[in-house]
């Protein structure tokens, strides 16, 4: 486990110097000068160039990365030309409303998901299996904007079941910040009011996220079970007596749970970064907002600074994934 532990990090920095390369070319390649992007038209050409040296864009292309090279093994990210803050600060305010809907979406997917494809695939060709299928069919075609206006008119302004856009009521202030998500910072405070707020707000959004998810795995979870199911062992255990439950449980599923651990850690990184329309239209302040707002201020250190967050979510879930895969079955995953 401890090399397995060690290949990942390693991995994991290959993924990330890589990653910085790429990012970092790519912001050379856009055909637009940030220094008089974040100044403005009126801007004159002194104050552009006295700007640009500023940022450091007036030194050659080698010397900018590896200057920027060295201040991220430093944990500077740069300073934001919208914001005016280091990007690190706008990260660390803006990340954990991403990671709170993320996480809040992936149980809805757990909690619908692997359900509903256990029963369909142990009554297969049934009408749980048919009212399975069409729920997944349609959860994979419906576009996530359109899923999200229409809870929003639905059981906002129609039936008022749940509360507006946004994190909290505007009359409340947030809870005292321990993790940056509300619904844990209020719990763990014992701030009860502002956690059943909290909550209430987080329900529409986080079930949008997770409506597509919910029927990737369904499908896999479906997919995965009737595999197992026609395994000789499976047949065997049957045979032997054993009770169906006890064939489900610690047969069936145990050996379905590998495929569905990877389509888990696939659904959240997905979620992370995915989460754009959805904070738009529930005016969620997370990372999606703020990278699609930086993207069009080509506000290059915030856009560089999401997107090195973005690419060491995915490892390091995908690490979590294969640790997983050691509690289901000892022999995946570490040699």
């Amino acid at each position: 486990m401890l090399r397995f532990l060690l290949r990942r990090l390693i991995g994991l920095v290959l993924v990330m110097a890589g990653v910085s390369v790429i990012t970092f070319a790519l912001a050379q390649l856009v055909p637009v000068d940030p220094a008089a992007a974040a100044l403005g038209q009126n801007a004159r050409e002194e104050q552009i160039a006295a700007y640009r040296t500023e940022l450091g864009l007036d030194r050659p292309v080698v010397e900018q990365y590896l200057r920027y090279l060295g201040r991220v093994l430093q944990g500077d990210l740069g300073k934001s030309i919208r914001t005016r803050r280091p990007v690190a600060d706008d990260l660390r305010d803006f990340l954990p409303a991403t990671i709170e809907l993320s996480l809040a979406a992936l149980l809805v997917s757990l909690f619908l998901g692997v359900p509903l494809g256990m029963l369909a695939s142990l009554r297969r060709n049934g009408l749980m299996d048919a009212g399975a299928r069409i729920f997944a069919l349609v959860g994979g075609s419906m576009p996530i904007f359109y899923v999200g206006l229409l809870v929003l008119g639905l059981f906002y302004r129609q039936l008022r079941w749940f509360p507006g856009p946004g994190r909290l009521d505007a009359v409340l202030s947030p809870p005292t910040q321990l993790t940056g998500m509300y619904t844990l910072d209020a719990l763990l405070t014992g701030n009860w009011a502002i956690f059943q707020n909290s909550l209430a707000h987080l329900i529409l959004p986080a079930a949008t996220l997770g409506y597509f998810s919910t029927a990737v795995l369904l499908r896999m979870t479906r997919s995965a079970m009737l595999e197992v199911l026609q395994q000789d062992y499976v047949r065997t255990a049957k045979a032997k007596g054993l009770a169906g439950q006890v064939v489900i449980w610690r047969h069936v599923l145990k050996n379905a749970l590998p495929p569905v651990l990877t389509t888990m850690g696939i659904t959240f990184g997905s979620l992370l970064s995915g989460a754009v329309l959805t904070e738009t239209i529930f005016n969620w302040p997370g990372l999606g907002r703020y990278a699609t707002t930086s993207v069009t201020t080509l506000d290059f250190p915030a856009v560089m600074g999401v997107t090195l967050v973005a690419a060491i979510v995915y490892p390091i879930v995908n690490t979590l994934v294969d640790i997983g895969y050691r509690f289901v079955d000892p022999r995946v995953g570490v040699e």
